[in-house]
């Protein structure tokens, strides 16, 4: 193992931050049952590494290259106000969505709520156990979503695994009433093809309208078949949410034979997944826009009428992208950065063995205008510190940090901790602040670290797979102005207009 012999400035602790006391205050009865996700996004089982790979870690950590298992490390830029364990809920932390003073958390087993109304003091107000892979959970107004991405025996939340190729397996999405935000309500489930890995809401007066996505059919599987080149699209009625079902199935990747008409994968680009159907889509409702990032695609596609969402644009890199993970506008919507899970996110690719180009952010203007825009691929960029054999680290979800003028992003990179970086330019994107720990073994390769970091009214909140719910805090001019800056909800794949559409 080489690691990245470059002095950093960084602030050290050790442990884990101060778990804020909350008592389970909702707990839907249940049977727990163990997750069996797709591919992408699915912890990695522990894993041996070599004992030259081992004896790297521990010489690193000894010198001082990499922080200690459990040690905190930061730029001076960056505080760490507080860190909230897991609890009921033992499974991965996923994804996560805000609205108000509250923060919504996804976890393999189910969803759990903070009131992060002081951000130095998180409380739990509900913890709801509903078993299903990856549970990326997403709000509007009083309903919740959530995605079920593992095959299972019915639509309940006491559902247990069952193989998909049995047609009465269930996956797909779940909706809950969340206006008594201790007692959420489970009042719908729609099944869709191939499951719901990630949904993107995209909501209008009466309606919430969830685009699904979801991806790696197979003949075996009766309600998974290939070629599954499009994504599921559910209606929702806001004052009759239980009347949720699904409108549509559009095709974004049309073409002959099974495949459909998307990325061909391996043999024909070696290293590269095969498309058969998106792994995430971001909206940008003011605009009209969406950019899907679709396994072996990035794509860009009007949605003007959200039923029958029309591609403008399409784009692949056989080069240095393996699995187009997801996508983010910046708020001019004249840029987007696409994101490669080099390793399905089980994999220690931020070391010098993988480079700076790939599982990393592709970065790419968008030229022209109307359904004459195209993308055109700009630069990369990765966390400049590699990390140790022995952790995964992949880019993965982030979110723009709203100053006027300037392109930042705060993101994830899973061990590799949370980064936050200025691509205002293009050709020449820069890393201004860190937060990571050190890996949770020198040993062996364990799946852990943040797998969502966003940006929400003053504060950056992480979910970390194993150590829990990150809250921190910025003290940089240069995200300053973004602290005046107040959603009353954030979906980060629904991205919000923040200064206005001109």
């Amino acid at each position: 193992m080489t690691l990245l012999h470059e002095a950093r400035t960084r602030r050290r602790r050790l442990g884990v931050a101060t778990a804020a006391a909350g008592l389970l205050a909702a707990l839907l009865t249940a049977v727990p049952a163990a997750a069996t996700p797709d591919p992408g996004d699915t912890p990695a089982a522990p894993k041996k590494v070599s004992k030259s790979d081992a004896a790297d870690t521990r010489r690193a950590i000894r010198d001082g290259k990499i922080p200690a298992p459990d040690e905190i490390v930061h730029s001076d830029n960056i505080e760490h106000l507080a860190n909230i364990p897991k609890d009921a809920l033992p499974g991965t932390n996923s994804d996560l969505a805000f609205q108000g003073t509250y923060a919504f958390a996804g976890n393999y087993d189910g969803f759990r709520i903070f009131d992060i109304s002081n951000p130095k003091k998180p409380r739990t107000v509900a913890q709801v156990l509903c078993p299903g892979s990856q549970n990326d959970v997403s709000v509007s107004g009083n309903l919740l979503f959530l995605s079920t991405d593992s095959s299972r025996s019915d639509s309940s939340c006491a559902s247990t695994t069952q193989p998909a190729t049995e047609k009465s397996s269930w996956e797909g999405m779940k909706v809950f009433d969340i206006s008594d935000k201790r007692n959420p309500r489970y009042v719908a489930a729609v099944e869709t093809a191939c499951g719901s890995h990630t949904h993107t809401l995209v909501p209008k007066r009466s309606d919430v309208y969830v685009y699904v996505s979801s991806y790696a059919p197979n003949a075996a599987f009766p309600d998974c078949q290939p070629p599954h080149d499009g994504i599921s699209v559910i209606k929702v009625p806001r004052k009759a949410p239980q009347k949720a079902a699904l409108v549509g199935f559009p095709v974004l990747f049309p073409g002959e034979g099974p495949d459909g008409g998307g990325n061909p994968g391996a043999p024909t680009n070696p290293g590269v997944s095969k498309t058969t159907g998106c792994h995430d889509i971001t909206v940008l409702p003011s605009r009209d826009l969406a950019a899907g990032a679709c396994m072996g695609d990035g794509i860009l596609f009007s949605i003007k009428d959200p039923e029958r969402p029309k591609v403008i644009d399409r784009v692949q890199d056989n080069v240095n992208f393996a699995f187009w993970h997801s996508a983010t506008f910046n708020q001019r919507a004249d840029k987007v950065v696409f994101t490669d899970e080099l390793g399905g996110g089980g994999g220690a690719t931020c070391n010098a063995e993988i480079g700076p180009n790939r599982g990393a952010d592709g970065i790419y203007d968008i030229k022209g205008r109307g359904d004459k825009s195209r993308l055109v691929f700009k630069s990369y960029f990765k966390i400049p510190r590699h990390q140790a054999d022995t952790e995964n680290c992949v880019a993965h979800n982030g979110s723009l940090i709203p100053v006027k003028g300037k392109d930042l992003m705060v993101q994830a990179w899973y061990q590799g901790g949370v980064s936050v970086w200025d691509f205002t330019d293009s050709t020449k994107p820069k890393e201004i602040a860190y937060f990571e720990r050190g890996p949770i073994s020198a040993d062996t390769l364990v799946g852990g670290g943040s797998w969502s970091a966003y940006y929400y009214n003053g504060h950056i909140y992480s979910n970390d797979m194993v150590k829990g719910f990150d809250v921190l805090k910025l003290h940089d001019k240069r995200t300053a102005p973004a602290e005046r800056v107040r959603l009353r909800e954030l979906n980060v794949q629904t991205q919000p207009e923040y200064f206005g559409h001109h």
